[in-house]
């Protein structure tokens, strides 16, 4: 039963995998999508208002050059407000200003797509910033994703340094695609009892006659963005365990759905893009063996609970239900925590400090590859990485000259995509390292040993990878954490995906090469085996170490 609600997901998604991959295409290709217009005539609105000449094209460099100055404009706004939201309206909570290192953190965090929260979330912030900072940097961060794919993808198709026009792209994605999307999410969420107003605090008298205080606000356009834009984040502290952020099973579908979406489709129309869709097929199908593989073994692990805890007075009959909400049950918590680190989304329906070592181990292992789908974008250009790695590393071994979809592998792509694989783990481990040193671990854990190990590892890898995910034992909201954690977030976001733009705009000036006797195939069963095969040695080889300290560690010590 528990594999047939995932069986069930992974059906869904592939039946809208073709679709939405194809109006992906269009979006890319700078199609209107209606009949009478209505989309171009509110880009070009857009357009007017800000001065952008939406004929103009980029090559790499001013392309990389405008994704990262809006991007910083954005993140300094959001940064400002957050300072000054105690003196702002629309604060019936009257949450005070953040300090300096907490609002560094908070703007760089939603605007690298990574939503992690230091803060509490229906107090710590007004509902001005939860609309001007939260939701608006939500849209802002996937339109930015999803623009920096198109540009790589046009790169590796064309035969010219034509990456397109970055702030066309943004404009077109959320005009066509994430605004349209969090319209129809919101009306469903809210017809399942998620609050969408401004009535602030509410009292409720309960059955026994004590008074409680709940917190409403403007929740269900802030979980479907948040879910549509793999965004993650919440206006409750709980996330998505919280009832009016996730009330029932069905919406637990939707927001998992609603994650999974646009990553995957963005596979397929990297296929398109390429005229290669059997190369998009072999790429879908080896991430969703990697996908189903792990997270069948986070479904285990927390349904079929074993020693030690069969020793305890807890009935387990259930499975591992402890920091999880009895609506989902301990199986559609496993598969919500695997889809929301497969999918770099962050959003959490449960505790993942309360899971069993291998449980906590397999969202950790999914941030830690940071390939498997990923996020809006950046998940697909870590993918194109990885392809090109595995072509390079296959050419040698055979000694053929690399190739990648018509483009020739030479010195300048493999360091940059050699650098741009480093990067990663190099932010996870040297934090990790660089904390332990100092002393500072021990006041931010709060579990003795192997456990506390993986809480610090879990949150400089979330941050990493853009994920925002929490071991919510962790205790984050410190000067040192949301400084280090912050540097992690905005390095890890764009150094990566500037160095694949820079990849992009060298094949993009290559002559295309025809496929000959000596081309090595990208489109067939041997591919995939081999692009898998490299995504699990690289990352074996950097983070097994980590892994054995952790929750390899604590299993057997439990055992």
């Amino acid at each position: 039963m528990y594999y047939l609600e995932l069986a069930l997901i992974v059906l869904i998604l592939i039946l809208i995998t073709k679709p939405l991959g194809t109006y992906l295409f269009r979006i890319a290709k700078y199609e209107d999508m209606s009949q009478n217009g209505f989309f171009n005539s509110i880009d070009n609105f857009i357009y007017r208002v800000i001065g952008v000449d939406k004929v103009s094209v980029m090559g790499w460099k001013e392309y990389s050059k405008a994704f990262i100055i809006t991007n910083i404009i954005m993140i300094f706004t959001a940064f400002i407000i957050l300072i000054m939201q105690f003196m702002l309206p629309l604060n019936p909570t009257r949450a005070q200003g953040m300090n300096f290192a907490l609002a560094f953190n908070t703007a760089i965090s939603f605007m690298t797509n990574t939503n992690l929260q230091h803060y509490v979330g229906e107090s710590g912030i007004s509902f001005l910033s939860q609309m001007l900072v939260i939701v608006f940097l939500m849209f802002a961060s996937a339109a930015s994703g999803i623009a920096t794919a198109f540009a790589i993808m046009r790169g590796i198709a064309q035969k010219r340094d034509d990456l397109g026009n970055f702030y066309v792209d943004f404009t077109r994605i959320i005009t066509r695609l994430l605004l349209p999307f969090s319209i129809v999410i919101t009306l469903v969420l809210v017809s399942q009892g998620v609050p969408q107003t401004f009535g602030g605090i509410q009292k409720a008298f309960t059955l026994q006659g004590e008074t409680q205080t709940i917190i409403t606000g403007p929740v269900a356009v802030l979980e479907s963005i948040k879910h549509i834009g793999t965004n993650g984040g919440g206006f409750f502290g709980a996330n998505s365990a919280h009832p009016f952020e996730n009330p029932n099973p069905f919406t637990n579908l939707i927001e998992i759905l609603a994650m999974m979406i646009i990553p995957a489709a963005l596979v397929y129309t990297f296929g398109l893009m390429v005229n290669s869709k059997k190369h998009a097929r072999v790429l879908f199908i080896s991430l969703m063996v990697i996908f189903i593989g792990l997270t069948s073994v986070g479904i285990y692990s927390e349904t079929h609970v074993g020693k030690p805890y069969t020793n305890t007075t807890i009935n387990n009959s259930l499975g591992n239900m402890e920091g999880k909400e009895t609506r989902f049950g301990a199986s559609d918590s496993a598969i919500f925590a695997g889809v929301t680190t497969a999918f770099t989304t962050g959003s959490v329906n449960s505790m993942h400090d309360s899971y069993t070592p291998i449980g906590g181990g397999v969202p950790l292992t999914f941030m830690m590859l940071n390939t498997v789908f990923g996020g809006e974008g950046a998940g697909i250009e870590n993918v194109i990485l990885y392809a090109i790695l595995t072509v390079f590393i296959t050419g040698l071994m055979v000694g053929r000259t690399p190739e990648y979809l018509g483009n020739k592998i030479e010195t300048r792509e493999i360091k940059l995509a050699a650098l741009a694989i480093l990067i990663h783990p190099l932010l996870i481990l040297f934090a990790s390292a660089v904390t332990i040193v100092l002393g500072l671990a021990n006041s931010h854990i709060t579990n003795p040993g192997f456990h506390g190990l993986t809480q610090m590892i879990y949150e400089f890898t979330t941050a990493a990878a853009n994920n925002g995910s929490e071991f919510a034992g962790f205790v984050g909201n410190t000067n040192y954490m949301n400084i280090m954690t912050g540097i992690l977030m905005f390095i890890g976001r764009y150094v990566t995906i500037i160095m694949l733009i820079a990849i992009a705009g060298s094949m993009a000036k290559k002559t295309k090469l025809q496929p000959s006797t000596g081309t090595f195939r990208t489109d067939n069963a041997l591919f995939g085996v081999l692009f898998v095969s490299v995504i699990m040695i690289v990352g074996a080889l950097t983070f097994f170490p980590a892994l054995i300290l952790g929750p390899i560690s604590e299993f057997l010590s439990l055992v």
